[in-house]
């Protein structure tokens, strides 16, 4: 099955220690599936990265090497992730990158990094439930509570499985809905959970308390310590 025209030739993914290794590889399947693609994970510097979840892995290449994308996926994780939203080159790389983009888009919590380089700010976007809209507004988003959220070519998905989502809707525009149902059949991607959760609107009320509160105290103690470092 052939996929309509594009132009789009370059995909890179943002990498990192500490990256959600669903929030990078759930992606990079979906997209790869691009024909004619030449596809990246592009590290912050050389050497292995290792995911919050202990996959280590070999990164294509390293952010001081790539000048242009056409698509530019920014991963979530944990410590990684938040480092990243405070590191200077890391915003000013994703400003250049963005100059020249199709889609800029992130997932989970890779909307931070998205926000703190500022392309966010005026735009509508989503990113991982915790303190989700509080962080948008930090970076001067509108906040939508979508399972993914466009804005021109600012593409922004929930946490972690919701990427796979935004990368298939983002395939369907790149490459036609026939092409794109094609992947999802190769991937077998119909999702049945075997009983209701996954959203905050969706959770028992007690699970969703914990898991806050386990959160924030993970995620607190780290904030505080880069803005200390500002």
């Amino acid at each position: 099955m052939k996929p309509k025209q594009h132009n789009i030739e370059k995909v890179g993914i943002l990498v990192y220690n500490g990256v959600n290794s669903l929030d990078v590889f759930g992606p990079r399947y979906v997209l790869c599936q691009i024909m004619g693609v030449d596809m990246k994970l592009i590290a912050l510097k050389s050497g292995n990265v290792k995911t919050v979840t202990g996959i280590e892995f070999v990164p294509d290449t390293t952010i001081d090497k790539v000048d242009s994308l056409d698509v530019l996926v920014i991963p979530g994780g944990f410590r990684g992730t938040i480092e990243a939203s405070y590191n200077k080159d890391v915003q000013e790389w994703i400003r250049k990158i963005d100059l020249t983009s199709t889609y800029t888009t992130s997932v989970c919590t890779g909307g931070w990094i998205l926000g703190s380089s500022g392309l966010l700010r005026g735009k509508k976007a989503t990113t991982n439930w915790f303190n989700a809209e509080e962080m948008m507004t930090k970076y001067g988003a509108e906040f939508t509570n979508e399972r993914f959220s466009k804005d021109g070519k600012y593409w922004t998905s929930a946490g972690v499985t919701a990427g796979m989502d935004m990368s298939l809707a983002l395939l369907e525009e790149i490459a036609g809905k026939n092409y794109a149902q094609g992947v999802m059949l190769d991937m077998e991607y119909d999702p049945s959970p075997p009983f209701e959760g996954g959203s905050p609107e969706k959770t028992t009320p007690h699970v969703l308390q914990f898991m806050t509160a386990m959160y924030k105290s993970g995620i607190d103690p780290i904030i505080e310590e880069m803005e200390k470092r500002e």
